[in-house]
């Protein structure tokens, strides 16, 4: 094949993938069959598990952001709001939700490959990563749903203490992300059971192993 067929190659395979990275939220065990037949060598998926992995760290930055409220002033080591401006904060969500994603990326999907593992795979780690990154595309969806709403009617006063939306408010949009969360944890399993071609009951067992090792490894800083 010469250079210039692989190239085209190539970028077919990877507008393949921007339209399967969309299809994963009506279609997503066609998504999943392309991941177990593909092995991906020419990296056409990186860029849309790139997106789907850094969008939903930030997620996960910004749920986590109204629990500890990081504009109050004790945290921020001032009195008021003018201690940590939008830009700062926006700036550090960015890259906090790109660390988020990358741990995210490589420990849960450590934990799942021990998963499948023990379930009887002798699949490679890989491919317990690139499942992860496609069921989590939910939670990616979900900062592009709900934050964008959230952030309009409340403002700064998501992440202070006390603000506008405590309450009725708060406890909604945290039933909406919770929901996304159950979305993408439904797609882990279809996907384990799609890509592995494992019967429910072994999928289930492999990713309930798959939390226990993330627990266990979760307890250390406890143990010692």
């Amino acid at each position: 094949m010469s250079a210039a067929s692989t190239a085209r190659s190539t970028i077919e395979l990877e507008r393949a993938w921007w339209r399967r990275t969309f299809a994963i939220f009506r279609r997503p065990a066609e998504v999943f069959r392309a991941l177990r037949d593909e092995d991906d060598r020419t990296g056409a998926r990186a860029e849309p598990m790139l997106l789907i992995a850094w969008l939903a760290g930030i997620a996960a930055v910004l749920a986590s952001a109204v629990g500890v409220n990081p504009m109050d002033g004790h945290v921020t080591g001032g009195g008021t709001y003018d201690s940590i401006d939008g830009l700062t904060f926006t700036v550090w969500t960015f890259l906090a939700g790109g660390a988020y994603g990358f741990f995210a990326y490589w420990l849960l999907g450590g934990a799942i490959q021990l998963g499948v593992r023990a379930a009887g795979s002798e699949a490679p780690y890989r491919r317990a990563r690139h499942v992860l990154v496609f069921a989590a595309a939910p939670i990616a969806l979900s900062l592009l749903a709900i934050w964008p709403v959230r952030l309009a009617i409340y403002g700064s006063q998501v992440f202070k203490s006390g603000g506008a939306d405590t309450g009725t408010g708060n406890a909604i949009f945290g039933g909406v992300e919770a929901a996304f969360g159950l979305w993408s944890l439904a797609l882990l399993l279809l996907g384990v059971r799609i890509v592995y071609r494992w019967s429910w009951s072994r999928s289930l067992g492999a990713l309930a192993f798959a939390v226990l090792m993330l627990a266990l490894f979760t307890a250390i800083p406890f143990v010692f």
